[in-house]
């Protein structure tokens, strides 16, 4: 493992544990879109299946857990706990509309025409556009708090430093994955002006506002 993927994980980590801390602590989810936690948890439900048909590093497997425990939980918290503050009137993206084209392409282009792998290509496909609900309800409010901007720019972070992970990987071991890389460069770049704000705004202590 090389040094841009385990900080990959660690900010992927960092942004799951910013999420459910926010949401523990508030005792509300308000700002958080729960189409988007639903389309994580679909993503890493199809991609961790190998869970039970392999065994790569107990790091690996852990991770994994992890991220599949942590997803679910905060469906718990959303959907059943603090169901009375989650705002489902700004929370209205179609997610049909990113899990049937995800469908598709994994149907259509993928390294192997097998189940595990498709649902593997679909995850990789589906988490690439998984964070537009919540960019959506942000645009549509107008405004985000700081800790959701702040769990929002730490998965900005982790697939950025995804890609520079690939770029390593090609360099020093002659591999690639050009599924993964294109999926990772459309996911990164959805997060380009979040960035900018995040940068000149929320850094400065102030909130972040998104333009009319």
């Amino acid at each position: 493992m090389n040094i841009f993927r385990l900080l990959g994980d660690i900010s992927h980590l960092l942004a799951i544990i910013v999420l459910l801390r926010k949401i523990w602590m508030s005792r509300s989810c308000a700002g958080i879109s729960g189409k988007s936690q639903v389309l994580f948890a679909i993503v890493y439900t199809t991609r961790y299946l190998d869970l039970v048909t392999s065994y790569i590093s107990l790091y690996n497997s852990v991770m994994k857990v992890v991220f599949l425990a942590a997803s679910y939980a905060t469906l718990y918290l959303m959907y059943a706990k603090f169901k009375a503050t989650y705002d489902h009137n700004h929370d209205t993206f179609r997610i049909e509309f990113l899990i049937v084209p995800a469908i598709g392409l994994a149907l259509l282009i993928n390294h192997d025409f097998q189940v595990l792998e498709i649902l593997w290509t679909f995850s990789i496909y589906l988490e690439s556009v998984a964070i537009l609900p919540q960019l959506f309800m942000v645009s549509k409010t107008g405004e985000a708090e700081s800790i959701t901007s702040h769990y929002l720019f730490a998965l900005g972070m982790y697939r950025g430093l995804y890609l520079f992970n690939w770029i390593y990987r090609y360099w020093a071991e002659d591999h690639y994955d050009l599924i993964a890389i294109v999926a990772g460069v459309v996911q990164t770049v959805l997060y380009c002006d979040f960035f900018y704000l995040y940068i000149t705004k929320v850094l400065r202590g102030k909130k972040l506002q998104l333009p009319a």
